[in-house]
């Protein structure tokens, strides 16, 4: 059975960003001991719109001549479905996940698409799936106090299903460039070869 990631790009900067290696390093590193792995790649940074006036109206409507401004958040859905593996490159921006992170977030958490109301609290039902964010920052510690990005990201993951998360460190690049990219690279390897292992 092959193994299908979607890699999930959201920094503001195309060239010389640091998340975005670190996620291009994870799948290469996969697709070297996997050859049956498909990538799916989604780059949220270009032209992801923010929910508006009549996203939310289309949501919460059956009615056909709405589904037009769903077709898009249909799509992200069904990228999320389709991957076994989710590999989310989260830059720390002002100690949150970047704007274009949150649309890509608003989009795809949908009532009775992705997680439904019980009486006992949310359900998630993109279950049975592993996440992985490589969390990369300026100065701040991630999983620190005020690090709101990393949090965030698992909690909006677990509404949806995905619990199974497995932080990659790559912040503080500031102050310890050098070491805190060897040891995220390190983790990597460590967490594709176990990947491999389980898949």
């Amino acid at each position: 059975m092959s193994l299908t990631i979607l890699k999930v790009d959201s920094s503001a900067r195309s060239e010389g960003s640091i998340s975005r290696a670190l996620t291009k390093h994870f799948v290469d590193a996969v697709k070297a001991r996997r050859s049956d792995t498909k990538v799916i790649s989604r780059d949220v940074a270009v032209d992801l719109p923010v929910v508006n006036e009549s996203w939310i109206s289309a949501n919460f409507t059956d009615a056909d001549e709405h589904k037009a401004a769903l077709a898009l958040s249909d799509t992200l859905i069904g990228e999320l479905r389709a991957a076994d593996a989710v590999v989310i490159g989260v830059p720390i921006y002002n100690f949150a996940i970047p704007a274009a992170l949150k649309a890509w977030v608003d989009l795809v958490c949908r009532a009775r698409e992705t997680f439904r109301y019980t009486e006992a609290g949310q359900e998630g039902l993109l279950t049975g799936k592993k996440a992985y964010l490589i969390v990369t920052s300026g100065g701040v510690p991630v999983d620190s106090e005020v690090d709101l990005a990393t949090r965030y990201m698992r909690h909006v993951l677990g509404v949806i299903g995905l619990n199974d998360v497995t932080v990659i460190n790559a912040g503080e690049q500031l102050f310890k460039a050098e070491e805190v990219l060897k040891a995220a690279h390190d983790l990597i390897e460590e967490t594709v070869e176990a990947l491999r292992q389980t898949a």
